[in-house]
């Protein structure tokens, strides 16, 4: 039977209004796991609800025109990260010995799958950190799915918002401090794709064009 790691990310610092940190909380709430649960496609599989990971707070008012909440933002993804990691890395029943390399095999096949609850987009630069300090030899590929490309930099933001960054921060862009808290690069540009994306800001839509990204829009996606 697979496992369905659930961890709730309670974070709304990447923006300038609170309310997306009681995501997890509100989805729990609502039934979702029970949902989930009752779903065809879902049967045979274990979910595991790991709980949230600790954001205190989930959200404070700033004014940075650059990057909003950068000092609780570069402190809350690497605790993300970690949750994750021991998350994905927790033995399973009948642990193997790693030192056998078909066994070592095996035991990444046995890893939960990780389902995030949400909480700001940032979230995702953080969780796939921590994928890929369970499984640092991997190579990782993103499908970003989102009207806005979040490929801003603190360079070009119009807002400050960094949930509007998390897409290039994953793929190593932005300021020192934003990438190393979700240890970017983790994914390679040439094994990323934005789909969808259509609401851009000029001088983000410039930097993916000129970036190795994929970007499939809204009418492409439609064909």
């Amino acid at each position: 039977m697979a496992t369905i790691a659930i961890l709730g990310s309670p974070t709304a610092l990447g923006g300038h209004f609170g309310g997306m940190e009681h995501g997890p909380r509100l989805l729990r709430e609502a039934g979702l796991i029970d949902l989930l649960v009752g779903r065809p496609g879902l049967a045979g599989q274990t979910l595991v609800d790991h709980g949230d990971v600790p954001n205190d707070p989930g959200w404070a008012a700033d004014d940075d025109p650059r990057a909003k909440n950068r000092a609780l933002i570069a402190a809350y993804l690497p605790r993300l990260a970690e949750h994750v990691e021991r998350t994905i890395r927790a033995p399973a029943a009948g642990a193997v010995d790693e030192r056998d390399d078909s066994a070592e095999a095996d035991a990444r096949a046995d890893r939960p799958r990780l389902l995030i609850l949400g909480g700001d987009c940032t979230s995702h630069a953080g969780a796939l950190a921590g994928l890929k300090r369970a499984q640092p030899d991997a190579r990782y590929g993103i499908a970003w799915f989102d009207a806005h490309g979040d490929f801003n930099t603190p360079d070009t933001t119009p807002s400050g918002n960094v949930w509007g960054m998390p897409f290039a921060m994953l793929l190593g862009r932005g300021d020192a401090d934003l990438v190393d808290a979700c240890d970017g690069p983790t994914v390679l540009e040439e094994d990323a794709a934005l789909l969808g994306g259509q609401v851009l800001d000029e001088q983000e839509s410039r930097m993916l064009a000129a970036s190795r990204v994929s970007h499939f829009g809204a009418g492409m996606l439609g064909t």
